[in-house]
């Protein structure tokens, strides 16, 4: 059983920080379709930035640079050049993906998977069976509180939703809503490199093309199915995590008596259930609240 949670952990955490960004973009009135792009190159620079600098810490300060220049674009190309943020966001994740192939193809002359020498520094056996969790993995829910703080619990939260939800009348309190989208893309492009580099050097310590495999549009999904809210989102996020999690565990108890492929498609099939839940919800509560506006207009 603690084999199993430690899993969960170490897969959801970096689907987790990924899903907080989603969280402050929808806050902001993005719908952020950017976020596999962003993870996949806060992956790759992480592990390039390690095999160059030697330093866990400046390779992380590299992979936030290239997610925060990268979410910038994606704000420029959206309040600037007015672009359609669902089209603009899967056009980053094509230049994430695209782009990290190509760096690697460059650098080493081939598409092989870059191994690290080191990664994200761990607990250690001090800590008994936990010493496999990555500092990141430890401070993620310190991360979690502090969003929520942020975004429920501050001036800066209610202006940033006041942006996302009525621009036109956050202009006239003094908010500037195309300064809050570029806050908070920058923010979320700072939580998904982190994101990117828990799961390239937290668990894995290599980087492999395609590796993020969905987990961006997983958690655009639970962004979906928490209501855009960063508690909710986050449960949203383990809940695909301990699915996960199950599927592997089923694939080492059963063996071969169940397809691999169909256990391996398992988070993918609760994301798809997770946002077909969160519509029949949401579309469920919007019919009884217009039937109790008729009813009180009847009355």
């Amino acid at each position: 059983m603690n084999e199993i949670f430690i899993a969960i952990l170490r897969s959801g955490t970096p689907l987790i920080y990924v899903t907080l960004a989603g969280v402050i973009a929808q806050r902001a009135g993005v719908w952020n379709l950017g976020l596999e792009g962003l993870m996949i190159i806060g992956a790759c620079a992480t592990i390039l930035g390690i095999m160059l600098t030697k330093s866990v810490g400046a390779a992380i300060l590299i992979a936030i640079i290239a997610c925060v220049l990268a979410s910038v674009l994606l704000w420029f190309v959206i309040d600037r050049l007015k672009a359609n943020p669902i089209i603009a966001g899967l056009g980053l994740t094509g230049l994430g993906i695209g782009g990290t192939a190509l760096a690697v193809q460059s650098i080493f002359g081939s598409q092989a998977t870059v191994t690290a020498p080191f990664g994200i520094p761990k607990l250690g056996p001090a800590f008994g069976s936990y010493g496999v969790l990555s500092v990141s993995v430890v401070a993620m829910p310190l991360v979690v509180f502090a969003m929520w703080v942020l975004l429920r619990r501050t001036r800066f939260g209610l202006r940033l939703a006041a942006c996302g939800e009525h621009p036109f009348a956050a202009r006239g309190v003094g908010a500037n809503p195309s300064r809050m989208r570029l806050l908070a893309l920058s923010i979320g492009g700072v939580l998904c490199a982190i994101g990117g580099a828990e799961l390239a050097a937290g668990s894995l310590q290599f980087f492999a093309q395609g590796m993020t495999a969905g987990r961006g549009f997983m958690a655009f999904a639970a962004v979906i199915f928490g209501a855009a809210h960063p508690v909710g989102a986050t449960f949203a996020a383990l809940f695909f995590a301990i699915v996960g999690a199950i599927g592997i565990r089923a694939q080492l108890t059963f063996g071969d008596r169940i397809p691999h492929d169909l256990l391996q498609a398992l988070p993918y099939l609760a994301t798809v259930f997770g946002v077909w839940l969160s519509g029949k919800l949401r579309g469920g509560a919007k019919a009884a609240s217009s039937f109790t506006e008729l009813r009180d207009q009847q009355s």
